[in-house]
């Protein structure tokens, strides 16, 4: 794979729960888990969670990006504008996490998955509740960067590993599960190796 780009997909939370949760999903779909990447706030630089890409072992590699609530372009979001930009990455799309931050612009988002893992095309809470009154907009840490780095494939989702329980690791954690086969089944890539998820989420 030295040669190739490393395909990846960006997930805006890092937290411990979240870490298990990503850990899990990737395992389950072939791929491989920064695990170093996870943190609040992200410990790692840009360049730091390029290197550790390029060391996995398979594609598609998740990487976690947390701004820990701070203001403004905090290190995750710096992360993932580095990550975003290298020559030798693929951003498949991105899984954007809402949370209770106050004071962020959001981002905007066609489609989400709810917390009973339902594609939908508005936007979800924390919780993983979709609302018209949301404005199709993602209200969560770290998530801000997304359009204006125009990352493909966005989804909204609720809290990783959380939603009242619903997505806990000992479920198999099915929201973030069904929110990373749908970047997949999205990506061109990818289309030819993840048909197969097509027929499983339609009866999910």
């Amino acid at each position: 794979m030295e040669n190739q780009r490393r395909k990846v997909i960006l997930i805006t939370d890092g937290d411990y729960v979240a870490q298990k949760a990503v850990e899990a999903v990737a395992k389950e779909v072939g791929g491989r888990c920064i695990s170093l990447s996870a943190g609040n706030p992200t410990p790692l630089s840009g360049s730091q969670m390029v290197q550790l890409i390029k060391m996995a072992a398979n594609d598609p590699v998740l990487v976690m990006f947390d701004d820990n609530g701070n203001y403004g372009r905090g290190q995750g979001e710096q992360a993932i504008e580095y990550v975003v930009k290298h020559p030798d990455i693929e951003v498949l799309g991105a899984i954007a996490v809402a949370s209770n931050t106050k004071w962020v612009h959001g981002t905007s988002v066609r489609y989400s998955v709810d917390n009973q893992g339902r594609i939908v095309e508005e936007a979800v809470d924390k919780d993983g509740y979709s609302h018209k009154d949301l404005d199709n907009h993602i209200y969560g840490d770290t998530v801000d960067i997304l359009n204006s780095l125009q990352v493909a494939n966005v989804i909204g989702i609720g809290d990783i590993g959380k939603m009242e329980g619903k997505d806990h690791v000992r479920y198999g954690c099915p929201i973030t599960l069904r929110a990373v086969k749908w970047i997949l089944e999205r990506s061109e890539s990818h289309g030819h190796r993840y048909q197969e998820t097509s027929a499983h989420l339609r009866r999910g």
